[in-house]
């Protein structure tokens, strides 16, 4: 048997507007290129998207489940631009047959500098979840998959029974992703991305060059069935906008989509789809899993470089959080907010100046013309916040 657990993040962050050293509005997002963004996306990923998966579940009549991890700050650019998706949305969480996992609010990097603010950030996303779809997430993942050991202990003591991370060839060895396993000393779950079929999907689906397209659901659904035998549980995790945005409609993509949950149960008839928390409740643990150092989905290493890989990234991080204090100590609601907009993850990877395949993964992602202006534009920004925090009385 291979239970297929599929999970796709879905995130837009608040952009920042060009912000020149001599500014001094207080406003900081650009609300004309979000809405713009939010809109266009929604068009070609989100609404199609949902309709599709939509429909595929009703067809397989609930045997086909799904789970989603939605950044708070991309939910509240829906409600205000696109609330034509959560109405999609809603009608996908009706069904009873997709979960919604929790994490940060703010998609921010705040484990690393911050437990207090972290637990803060995590508690209002976990607060928005239940309000907006009457879920009460049991699964965490954490800003771009983003793991260690403490991390695990620490979700563990806030009440979650699993967590999503990276598969990563270096922790595993010789193990398999296709099992759940356990972190030390933890009471908790620990499902792994099997990042070679995800990645099937999400990065190579479209590339002609690659020696195994064009990818079939008939093909990808016989790649799960060889799990059997060698795992049970095949985590596919993914960007949201794999679906239309990265790979356009006219690759195939929502079509391939739409018919692999057909193709992988006709592969074996023990086949099956699963939420993450129906798989950390079906599945026990076959082992300890030890990550001494934080991992994360992101780039070839698979580790923190793509936020914290040079001395920019790092300056920023740094004068960002040490204000942390000062201004709960204040306690200034509005400024409190546009501070954690900007300690969105999303501002420090536009500052990355890695080269070669990932650096042009991170040049397509980013508004800017360089690394360097993005530092230079949040700098601006973060020394207005600055300015504003001693101006508070």
């Amino acid at each position: 048997m291979a239970s297929v657990c599929f999970y796709f993040q879905v995130h837009q962050p608040y952009r920042l507007r060009r912000y020149s050293v001599f500014d001094t509005d207080r406003h900081y997002f650009d609300d004309t290129k979000n809405a713009e963004i939010c809109r266009k996306v929604a068009h070609k990923c989100y609404l199609p998207a949902n309709r599709m998966l939509l429909d595929t579940i009703r067809v397989h009549e609930g045997r086909f489940r799904i789970a989603y991890s939605i950044t708070g700050v991309a939910l509240e650019q829906f409600i205000r631009y696109a609330p034509e998706v959560m109405d999609t949305f809603h009608q996908l969480n009706d069904t009873k047959c997709v979960e919604f996992l929790d994490e940060t609010h703010y998609h921010s990097l705040s484990f690393l500098y911050s437990r207090e603010e972290f637990r803060a950030q995590v508690e209002a996303h976990r607060e928005l979840i239940k309000k907006t779809f009457n879920q009460e997430p049991r699964v965490f993942r954490n800003t771009e998959l983003i793991y260690n050991n403490d991390l695990a202990h620490f979700v563990a003591h806030m009440g979650y029974d699993g967590i999503v991370t990276e598969g990563a060839d270096h922790i595993l060895g010789y193990r398999s992703p296709n099992y759940v396993y356990r972190p030390p000393h933890a009471n908790i779950k620990l499902l792994l991305k099997n990042y070679r079929l995800s990645d099937d999907i999400a990065f190579r689906f479209s590339n002609r060059n690659w020696e195994q397209w064009p990818l079939t659901a008939e093909k990808f659904g016989q790649w799960v069935s060889q799990i059997n035998g060698n795992g049970y549980v095949c985590n596919l995790f993914m960007d949201y906008e794999t679906f239309g945005e990265h790979q356009w409609a006219d690759t195939g993509i929502f079509d391939f989509m739409r018919h692999l949950p057909g193709e992988i149960m006709k592969s074996s008839l023990d086949n099956n789809f699963l939420t993450p928390s129906q798989v950390i409740d079906k599945y026990d643990p076959v082992g300890e899993v030890d990550v001494p150092h934080m991992i994360s989905w992101a780039d070839t290493e698979r580790d923190l470089s793509a936020w914290l890989g040079n001395a920019m990234q790092s300056n920023a991080l740094h004068e960002l959080y040490k204000l942390e204090g000062a201004l709960k100590e204040k306690g200034d609601e509005a400024l409190i907010e546009d501070w954690r907009k900007i300690t969105t993850s999303d501002h420090f990877y536009y500052m990355c100046t890695k080269y070669w395949a990932d650096g042009d993964v991170h040049k397509y992602f980013s508004p800017y013309e360089s690394p360097y202006d993005s530092y230079i534009n949040f700098m601006n920004v973060l020394d207005n916040v600055q300015t504003r925090l001693r101006a508070t009385v």
